[in-house]
């Protein structure tokens, strides 16, 4: 299991909703279904103030939601699909998707609720990868708190615009700590950016995925690798958000 979790899993859409969350079939009344009519008209304008990317959503089960948009600006990195339980509640990260992926599906939802869903394209340029394979040891001495995202202080300060190409994260070296442990550090050189991902792709696949989102500066982070990552090589984007899609919204059913 990894020290640091990177994204949001689905669980986390699986606990109680937070004080305020709209539920059908507890109740119902009037506030709900106002709030929702609300959303609905704001869904209609997001849709014609955003426009570039169109989200769609439909319950394919009691508790399954099919989510579908439309393909991006090209120049973006990738998307985040973000989700909430109320009309105007507070964002949760679900996941971090390719540019080229156009559809998710997110399962075992609780019943008798609403979730609302907003996409965002993110921008900026990955570091040049590193290469790691994991042996037998033995090891160097890590570092206290090796795994904690952290800024690693004396470090030259990030000065260009993120989302420029001269502003990706340089001198990217990674370290193997324990038999399943590699270290991070790299140079910030964005002074603008709104967090940092590092990406991985084990050997065999043919794409990059986000295994940590981390904060804005941070410069040096550990993972715990899994047994398909004991071969694989790793980068670091600093990125900042785009503006988000439309706003939908789907109920679940009975449990």
């Amino acid at each position: 299991m990894r020290a640091l979790v990177a994204l949001v899993l689905v669980a986390t859409a699986c606990a109680a909703p937070p004080d305020g969350a709209t539920a059908a079939g507890a109740g119902g009344g009037r506030a709900d279904r106002g709030r929702l009519a609300e959303q609905q008209s704001a869904e209609r304008q997001d849709t014609v103030r955003q426009g570039a990317v169109r989200l769609s959503a439909e319950l394919v089960s009691p508790t399954d939601v099919e989510l579908r948009w439309t393909a991006g600006d090209p120049a973006a990195a990738g998307h985040v699909l973000e989700f909430a339980t109320e009309p105007q509640g507070r964002y949760t990260i679900l996941a971090f998707l390719p540019e080229d992926q156009t559809a998710y599906t997110h399962p075992d939802l609780i019943p008798n609720t609403t979730f609302f869903y907003r996409l965002r394209p993110y921008y900026g340029h990955a570091s040049a990868p590193v290469e790691v394979t994991l042996g037998s040891g033995p090891y160097p001495e890590p570092e206290p708190d090796w795994s904690r995202p952290r800024t690693i202080p004396g470090g030259p300060r990030g000065g260009l615009p993120a989302g420029t190409e001269a502003a990706a994260p340089a001198d990217l070296k990674a370290t193997v700590t324990q038999a399943d442990g590699v270290a991070f550090g790299w140079t910030d050189r964005a002074a603008d950016e709104e967090g940092h991902l590092l990406e991985n792709r084990p050997a065999g696949r043919p794409d990059y995925r986000v295994v940590a989102a981390l904060d804005p500066d941070v410069n040096a982070v550990g993972l715990i690798t899994l047994p398909e990552e004991r071969q694989a090589s790793y980068r670091v984007r600093a990125f900042r958000y785009g503006p988000h899609s439309n706003v939908v919204h789907r109920t679940t059913g009975g449990g």
